[in-house]
C-alpha cells in the first residue's frame, strides 16, 4: 500500500532501498527555508541496522501489510522472547530487540499481537495498558497535593514512572507500556 512520506508513524513497516524497515521515531521538521519534511529513524527489520531518512509529503513509500496473529507470552531469556499461538500451540521465538524497552512490561500469560511477513515475526504489539504495582514511591510533601505535580515511583519491573502525589507504595496502577506513562489507579 502506497502512503505519503509524511504519513509514516512509529511502528510502521515500509519497503525502502530494497529492504524492510520499521519506523522507530518520527519527527515533523519545518525548517526556516524550504518545505517541511518528516525525519524518520528507521531500523532494518532483519539485521537491525539503523538509518535516518527525510521524507517529504510529495514522496510515496510502500507500507508493508503484515499479518497479525494473537500469541501468549511464555518466557524471556537473555536474547529471545518466546510466545505461543493459542490455536495451534506453535511456539515462536522473537529477538528481544524487536520488543525493545517494552519487554519490561511483559507479564506471564499476557496476550500480544505478533506481526508476520511471509511467516517471519517482525513486530510485537503489547496491550495498550498493563496493571503493575508500585514498589517504591517518595513520600508526599505537605501542600504538594494542591498543585498538579507528579513524583517519581518505581514499578515492580524496575521501571521508573511519574505518578500523582496520592499514589503510595503497594498501590496498583495502570501504565502504558508504549512509553511507560501513568494512566490511572487500578480498580481492585
Amino acid at each position: 500500500m502506497k502512503i505519503d512520506g509524511n504519513q509514516i508513524r512509529p511502528g510502521n513497516v515500509i519497503e525502502h532501498k530494497n529492504s524492510l524497515w520499521v519506523a522507530v521515531k518520527t519527527q515533523h521538521v519545518k525548517p526556516g527555508k524550504g518545505g517541511a519534511f518528516l525525519q524518520v529513524e528507521l531500523k532494518d527489520v532483519r539485521n537491525g541496522t539503523k538509518l535516518n531518512e527525510r521524507f517529504r509529503s510529495s514522496e510515496t513509500v510502500e507500507r508493508v501489510r503484515l499479518e497479525q496473529r494473537d500469541h501468549q507470552y511464555l518466557f524471556m531469556d537473555d536474547d529471545n522472547i518466546t510466545f505461543m499461538n493459542n490455536e495451534t500451540y506453535d511456539q515462536v521465538m522473537v529477538p528481544r530487540d524487536l520488543v525493545g524497552e517494552r519487554a519490561a512490561f511483559l507479564q506471564d500469560g499476557m496476550m500480544c499481537t505478533l506481526e508476520f511477513y511471509e511467516d517471519e515475526a517482525l513486530g510485537v504489539t503489547l496491550p495498550d495498558t498493563v496493571v503493575m504495582e508500585i514498589v517504591e514511591a517518595d513520600a508526599v510533601v505537605k501542600g504538594q497535593t494542591q498543585s498538579s505535580s507528579f513524583k517519581p515511583a518505581i514499578l515492580e519491573n524496575g521501571v521508573k514512572v511519574m505518578v500523582p502525589p496520592h499514589i503510595e507504595t503497594g498501590t496498583r496502577v495502570v501504565v502504558k507500556p508504549e512509553d511507560g506513562t501513568y494512566v490511572e489507579r487500578a480498580k481492585d
